[in-house]
């Protein structure tokens, strides 16, 4: 239940469309719903403007299920993050309107059209083909909370070049995800270029001195362009949520 569907419930009562017995019938799991092995937050739509977003890396088909299941019954859209694809099969049997997203190794399942909330235009920016599966999600999860989303691919400081013949897209977004390995130059790069807000996000791409990412989010964490916000290693949909919020009017 988002906001105005809680306006309505509420009005629909005040006009004595719906007694008190029904409104709280719809409200009695608002807070959230206990299925055993979780908790389903349904209270999320309310304070964040989007629902609770299911991990499934480390949960199995039956769960998943379950709390796919529960967001369903109460009308929410459905993001499921991290899902190898014999998983996500499996899934799509329970539910045929599951949308697999194999790059970006995500599930969606769209109940209501996502109306569009952000002031302007999110970024997601990968150095490397090789980062495309963290970017990729970034791009899935930016969308579902309603925002525009343009995609800039391989446009690493390896050849600078490529990132500088489409510089005019940096100019145009209001909030920019840089995605990047390696040693994690380009958010740098990015940030001192566009004067718009940076999101790094370190991914696990790289030889054996990266350290499955850390060489990256160092490298990001002590930028020298002013104003680089970075997230954890390989964590597109953290940088996707951040950058909606930046991009939603406050209210």
């Amino acid at each position: 239940m988002d906001g105005k569907e809680l306006q309505v419930l509420l009005q629909n009562l005040k006009n004595g469309d719906i007694n008190v017995d029904d409104a709280i019938q719809r409200l009695k799991h608002l807070p959230f719903e206990d299925l055993g092995h979780a908790n389903v937050d349904h209270h999320r739509q309310l304070r964040l403007g989007f629902p609770e977003v299911i991990f499934g890396e480390g949960k199995s088909v039956g769960q998943m299920t379950q709390i796919v299941t529960a967001l369903l019954d109460k009308g929410s859209n459905v993001l499921v993050t991290r899902v190898d694809e014999p998983r996500a099969l499996q899934l799509k049997e329970h539910f045929p309107r599951l949308v697999y997203h194999e790059d970006a190794r995500c599930l969606t399942l769209e109940q209501k059209p996502v109306e569009i909330t952000g002031r302007g235009k999110i970024l997601v920016v990968s150095a490397g083909t090789s980062d495309i599966p963290v970017a990729a999600e970034a791009v899935v999860t930016a969308r579902l909370l309603g925002n525009e989303v343009e995609q800039l691919y391989d446009v690493g400081v390896a050849g600078i070049h490529r990132l500088l013949a489409r510089k005019e897209l940096l100019f145009t977004a209001a909030v920019i995800i840089v995605v990047a390995g390696m040693e994690g130059a380009l958010p740098s790069v990015v940030a001192g270029m566009a004067g718009r807000p940076v999101i790094g996000v370190p991914t696990s791409i790289g030889y054996g001195a990266s350290f499955g990412g850390i060489a990256a989010l160092l490298g990001m964490l002590n930028s020298c362009a002013a104003g680089v916000t970075v997230v954890n290693i390989d964590n597109g949909f953290g940088a996707a949520c951040a950058a909606s919020l930046m991009n939603r009017d406050v209210g």
